[in-house]
């Protein structure tokens, strides 16, 4: 190439290159420091932002200023499309906040300005939020509805407000006297433990009001002049959503109280200090439902204003920005019965060991009653537990056997022993020698001879023990139940001495109180009972959130519990019919006329179907006994359980006719 070529390559090139500076206004230096605003902003720290005659240390000393009310919570924030004019330049910078259940967005305006090749922003409160005067910050008010009642069957108020008194030290009130001594001489009063409550004063600022408990207001022994006679110690009334007794369904209803630090975390926003949430059961499935949603009000204010100086102001000094309406939590209907609920836990207050009472309407499948004894330690035992049923499975066994052709009449045999696979099975102690031989199996079940059931397992497979379990409502999903439970759990394959063992309700069968509750009243009813609890699951989220009790895995659960549990199915693919249940129903009558439950004759009304059950469980010798029977009584169907109870008969029945006769 010559050099007249060259020469003529290099003025093009100087004077293209010319042509783009002298097309540079500046627009993208502008644009990319109107972006390294926005992200500033969003991120609460504009300190490494260029002012106009502001340092940037201060700026940002303002801009935390401006929103320390909104703390922890970050805006999104968005440059929009930019406005150049010579050596200056605007930019909409498009916010977007979450406010409690809210959004609050809004475009505030932005100036830059061009000094030599930087563009520098200019400093106005108003860049944060539109006509936001020098002085002015942004403040929120919160206004938190009342918690909504959990009701019962015929709206009765299951949990509602009822008052209370907070008993506790109020520094300020002690004056010259030992806050140790004070709080020691309560913690004893009340019955709190008197180093970890005097830790609690100690550690409290000088203003604090340090509770040591909460009292209920009725039935309290704990009276004023007791507390007002150590220094510094008051009660303070209040109110708090509260079944009718402390103990009242606690497993199932859970409780609520104020949000501790913990629950505030992992609520992701929901929830703030002071704010009342539910622990366990219905409270925490349905605790945003319950809750409601806060009115909040999102304003603009001279900072640093007194009280008297808010009050002598319109509106009290505030300008509005942002409002979100505050709407009341919707009530959890439950159909529980509270006279039901109660009796039933009345039955079980001296019962030892884990227990459960679970009453149900067959016709519609509303629960009525749902209660876990004391010794089930707040576990709910009622629909949670997982237990081998013993012989109330014989149930499931008879609409097999029936389905094979057999009646109540038909013939089988009631050996005293029966050996299967070298294991041998023999009836409970003290089976009637007169119900031994070729019996009915109206007798084998009324009696509840393992030995007969046993000897069916070669004409009942155990896909057909699952399919007829399934029939009677058990092991299938409850869309309707609205609360966490266990349905049962019955496997569809199995063989030898475990097929065996399934034939009088062990092995892997498991069910739940609830679920022999259904299985009863889907024999009253003539078809499969589907339960139901919560009537308006749909009213909120319904969701548990995440540390919720409902999980069957959880503390407090019995030895035999089995966390590898099928899913259940998704309902029956063979309905128990009407002439089936029928059969059942002579059966579990037969039970009370001339079998084990003859303490049951004497229950006034309707006559009772009942079936007894005892299930072994552990390695001791003699193994420990859950003791069953399930019972139905017109249109109600029980379910009575004793994690360790001996037999069925001797230990739940009396539990049972207590029940039904002052249910009446």
């Amino acid at each position: 190439m010559g050099n007249f070529q060259k020469l003529s390559l290099a003025l093009v090139g100087f004077i293209i290159g010319g042509s783009l500076v002298a097309c540079d206004d500046g627009r993208a230096g502008a644009q990319d420091a109107a972006k390294q605003l926005a992200s500033a902003v969003a991120a609460l720290d504009v300190g490494s932002v260029a002012f106009e005659g502001t340092d940037a240390a201060a700026a940002n000393e303002k801009l935390k200023e401006v929103f320390q009310a909104l703390d922890p919570v970050k805006p999104a924030v968005e440059a929009g499309e930019l406005t150049l004019e010579k050596d200056t330049a605007t930019v909409p910078l498009n916010y977007s906040w979450k406010v409690g259940s809210g959004e609050w967005k809004y475009t505030a305006s932005a100036e830059l300005k061009k000094s030599g090749d930087k563009w520098l922003t200019v400093w106005k409160p108003a860049l944060l939020v539109p006509e936001l005067a020098d002085g002015e910050v942004v403040g929120v008010a919160a206004e938190s509805p009342q918690r909504a009642d959990i009701l019962g069957a015929g709206d009765a108020k299951l949990v509602t407000y009822r008052p209370v008194v907070n008993v506790g030290i109020d520094k300020p009130k002690l004056a010259s006297a030992d806050p140790a001594a004070s709080a020691t001489q309560l913690a004893q009063l009340v019955g709190v433990d008197p180093a970890a409550y005097t830790q609690q004063v100690q550690a409290a600022g000088p203003e604090a009001f340090v509770t040591a408990i909460t009292l209920r207001q009725d039935g309290r022994t704990i009276t004023d002049e007791q507390i007002a006679r150590i220094p510094g110690a008051r009660s303070i009334a209040g109110l708090l959503p509260l079944a009718p007794t402390r103990t009242f369904a606690r497993a199932l209803l859970g409780t609520a109280a104020e949000a501790n630090a913990e629950q505030i975390e992992k609520s992701g926003g929901a929830l703030k200090a002071g704010d009342t949430t539910g622990t366990g059961g219905l409270q925490q499935q349905y605790d945003a439902q319950l809750r409601g949603t806060d009115g909040i009000q999102v304003f603009a204010e001279k900072a640093g204003l007194t009280a008297e100086e808010r009050q002598a102001l319109p509106n009290e000094g505030r300008r509005s920005l942002f409002q979100v309406e505050m709407k009341p939590g919707t009530p959890v209907k439950t159909t529980l019965d509270p006279r039901l609920q109660q009796l039933a836990e009345d039955v079980l207050a001296d019962v030892g060991p884990a227990s459960a009472i679970v009453a149900l309407r067959p016709s519609s499948g509303a629960v009525l009653a749902a209660a876990s004894g004391p010794g089930s330690n707040g576990y709910n035992t009622a629909m949670l537990g997982q237990y081998a049923p013993g012989s109330t499975f014989k149930m499931v066994d008879s609409l097999a056997m029936i389905r094979n052709g057999m009646t109540p009449d038909s013939k089988v045999e009631c050996t005293p022993t029966l050996t299967v696979d070298g294991r041998t099975f023999k009836n409970a102690e003290g089976y009637p020698e007169d119900s031994l031989g070729s019996v009915t199996l109206r007798d084998a079940f009324a009696h509840s001879c393992n030995t007969a059931f046993i000897a069916a397992r070669d004409s009942v497979s155990q896909a057909q023990l699952e399919s007829a379990a399934t029939s009677l409502g058990v092991a299938v999903e409850a869309p309707g139940l609205g609360a966490d439970a266990f349905l049962g759990s019955v496997p569809g394959e199995a063989e030898g001495t475990e097929h065996a063992a399934s034939m009088i309700g062990q092995g892997k069968v498991l069910l739940s109180p609830l679920a022999a509750a259904v299985m009863a009243g889907s024999v009253a009813k003539g078809s499969p009972v589907s339960p139901s609890l919560v009537l308006n699951p749909e009213a909120g989220s319904g969701s548990a959130t995440p540390e919720a009790s409902g999980s069957p895995t959880a503390a407090g659960t019995s030895p035999s519990l089995s966390s590898t549990a099928p899913a259940p199915a998704k309902a029956a693919e063979k309905p128990v019919t009407a002439a089936e249940a029928a059969a059942l129903a002579d059966m579990m009558r037969a039970v009370v006329t001339s079998g084990h439950a003859g303490f049951l004759a004497s229950v006034p009304g309707e006559p009772v179907g009942a079936k007894t059950g005892t299930a072994e469980f552990g390695n001791e010798n003699p193994p420990k006994t859950h003791a069953w029977i399930v019972a139905v009584h017109g249109d109600l169907a029980v379910a009575v359980f004793v994690e360790e109870g001996g037999l069925g008969a001797t230990t739940s029945g009396p539990l049972l006719k207590d029940f039904l006769v002052a249910a009446g």
